[in-house]
């Protein structure tokens, strides 16, 4: 198995799950549950199937250490609780954060650092997707996507291309509260958070 697949499903089988969750009148974003394919496989025929990003945010804090994404500032205007908690998986780094009002509700940022062809790698996998519904960020290319269409549980995954080079999975998976049916403006709303830190840096 490729591994970007790998990582789609691990992610969307923790979704189905229901381990991951977003905020309820907050914000969050888990592990990749959307459409990532095979580093290598992807890589050769994404080339440039994504818009470019009209201008490179610096990544390297992003990457080093993830949990950097948002300030501690901007945590509390999301509705978040904490510093965020940092892991490791198969895509690259991650930071996740709680809800301040639910313990259901999670939200998770991972550089994909797996794959080099950023957003592209992304839209090269778009056919293997339950859904896919490219959007603006900002002013960046984003695309709402994932293997598993688990939006009306409460989980949307939303990747940003912050660099043509690299994408961030912003993803919310809200266990309780209002925002259970309708997550993907939650995951918007920590990916307009995150790219407002990022071009303050």
């Amino acid at each position: 198995m490729n591994k970007v697949r790998a990582i789609r499903l691990g992610a969307a089988a923790i979704a189905a799950a229901g381990v991951l969750s977003a905020c309820s009148g907050n914000s969050g974003t888990p592990t990749p549950v959307g459409s990532t394919g095979s580093s290598a496989a992807a890589s050769s025929s994404a080339a440039q199937l994504a818009p470019s990003v009209p201008s490179p945010l610096p990544t390297d804090q992003l990457v080093s250490n993830p949990c950097s994404a948002l300030s501690a500032d901007q945590v509390t205007q999301t509705g978040l609780t904490g510093a965020g908690q940092a892991d490791q998986d198969q895509a690259g780094p991650r930071c996740m954060w709680k809800s301040a009002t639910s313990t259901f509700n999670y939200v998770y940022i991972s550089p994909v650092t797996a794959n080099k062809n950023g957003l592209s790698n992304i839209y090269a996998l778009k056919a293997q997707d339950a859904y896919f519904e490219p959007t603006t960020v900002s002013g960046y290319p984003a695309v709402y996507a994932s293997i598993q269409d688990t939006r009306s549980a409460g989980n949307c995954s939303l990747w940003v291309g912050v660099t043509d080079q690299l994408a961030v999975s912003v993803t919310a998976q809200i266990g309780s509260g209002p925002n259970k049916s309708n997550p993907c403006p939650v995951a918007e709303r920590i990916a307009t958070a995150m790219i407002t830190h990022l071009q303050s840096q």
